[in-house]
């Protein structure tokens, strides 16, 4: 009587996809990570369109999957392989179904982002990866859809069961009278969450009485699952979705979480060629103790203002700094190389791209004073010469120069940094007729604090003993 009542509410779930479909002429842009739940969801909805005549099947259904670029490796894999045969399937089957996969543009990239402007690891405190790696891309292309056909229908394998805060989010926006609710931020672009209600025994068991149309074998993805002994991270449309960070559909390089139980799981599990990026995202994560943080990062913001903590003379601290971001990048290529050799057959796991390269030295040539032109010097040292590095027709300085540079200044007690970003200005307008806003550049680099880090805390700590505001020596750092 059990299953007949499941078998049930199935088949009223297969009308209810239909009915929804052939309702209007907005397409579908379904989230698909890989995971039990939007694999679910986008079974659930292939099987009922599949079910329409072939003259109904005429809306496009838009199956997308987002990159970070930093994705577990046997999970992109596994990812792409699996969009290939949903393409082929829906080819054979006569289906609406379009793959797409998201990235986030390079300049907006994990390591554009971390080793080149030197952004710290992520932390609860300061997710500043979630936004730019997946909220972005994912808008990116719903607006794209949204400017095509005026509005659109996200189909997602949500469910109220993950969490309380999870249900009430989902029933705020829900529309009155309808299976769809509001985009909590893209207008004209409404959600349909089908296995809403359904439990995680539910999907399991769904998955598991019901082949996969495209191919897959839906035991393999329960071998995932048990191998991490972890959950999906599901596609991120907005600021609501839960983090991934413990998760096994996520990114190895996650410092949210204290401990990658997961990445951990895998490697006990018999992937130990994973075992460097578990080593890299630790040295990541440890960069998050107090005292480490003051090893490792400027006691400037980006911005080149210091900032203190409330009636404190602890600093906040800034971006890492450019020599423990060259520290960072060698590491990440003596991991790239090590997993490479590693790794199974027929697999070689890329953990940077080229571009991501180009565009890391472009900003420490033009942004943090990197004279000595670091970048191609460290990626032909550990890769050898596999990058066509594109020559600066400007007025350049070298390794010498910079060395010149640090004489002189050390002599007449001027920071190395500030004469170098002034010369750097000269440099980027030089042999130009009109020179456009040079001098609000140099004077926006002289209104940054130059004074040292010493002579910092002594006028903060000056300043509060003058209010009457006791403090603590400058042990630690808090996050940014």
């Amino acid at each position: 009587m059990k299953a007949q009542r499941a078998a049930g509410t199935i088949e009223a779930l297969y009308d209810e996809a239909q009915e929804l479909y052939l309702a209007d002429n907005r397409p579908w842009v379904l989230g698909f990570s890989g995971g039990k739940d939007s694999t679910c969801t986008l079974q659930v909805i292939w099987t009922a369109i599949s079910r329409l005549p072939v003259e109904q099947r005429q809306k496009p259904v838009y199956v997308i999957s987002s990159d970070t670029l930093v994705e577990t490796p046997v999970i992109v894999n596994y990812i792409d392989e699996t969009l290939a045969r949903i393409n082929q399937a829906a080819l054979d089957q006569g289906l609406p179904f379009r793959t797409h996969k998201v990235v986030p543009r390079v300049d907006r990239s994990f390591w554009v982002n971390m080793i080149g402007r030197g952004y710290p690891a992520p932390s609860r405190r300061f997710r500043w990866c979630t936004e730019r790696l997946k909220i972005e891309p994912a808008n990116e292309f719903i607006l794209d859809r949204v400017a095509e056909f005026g509005e659109v229908i996200m189909v997602l394998g949500v469910r109220s069961a993950e969490s309380a805060t999870r249900a009430q989010v989902m029933s705020f926006h829900r529309i009155k009278g309808s299976r769809l609710s509001n985009h909590s931020s893209l207008n004209n672009a409404f959600v349909y969450s089908p296995i809403e209600a359904f439990s995680t025994d539910a999907v399991w068991g769904y998955l598991l009485q019901n082949a996969s149309p495209w191919g897959n074998d839906n035991r393999d993805l329960v071998a995932m699952y048990r191998n991490a002994q972890s959950g999906e991270c599901p596609l991120v449309v907005d600021t609501t979705t839960p983090s991934c960070g413990n998760s096994r559909f996520g990114c190895w390089v996650c410092t949210v979480v204290t401990k990658d139980k997961a990445m951990e799981a895998m490697i006990d599990s018999g992937q130990d060629w994973m075992t460097p990026l578990l080593e890299y995202r630790d040295m990541l994560a440890s960069t998050q103790d107090p005292v480490r943080k003051r090893q490792v990062r400027d006691y400037r913001r980006r911005t080149g203002q210091v900032s203190f903590k409330a009636d404190s003379d602890d600093i906040i601290p800034g971006p890492y700094t450019l020599d423990f971001c060259r520290e960072l990048l060698t590491k990440l290529l003596q991991a790239q190389k090590e997993v490479q050799r590693e790794s199974p057959p027929g697999e070689t796991p890329l953990l940077i791209h080229e571009e991501e390269l180009h565009a890391i030295r472009r900003i420490w040539r033009q942004e943090r004073g990197d004279w000595q032109d670091s970048v191609p010097g460290i990626v032909r040292a550990e890769l050898g010469d596999i990058v066509n590095w594109i020559t600066d027709d400007a007025v350049t300085y070298s390794h010498a120069d910079g060395e010149l540079l640090q004489n002189i200044c050390h002599e007449n007690g001027v920071p190395v940094e500030l004469v170098a970003r002034l010369l750097d200005i000269e440099r980027s307008t030089h042999g130009m007729k009109r020179r456009h806003a040079v001098h609000s550049r140099i004077e926006d680099v002289l209104a940054e604090d130059w004074r040292s880090r010493e002579d910092v805390i002594a006028e903060r700590r000056e300043m509060l003993a003058g209010t009457g505001v006791a403090y603590g020596a400058d042990e630690g750092v808090s996050a940014c």
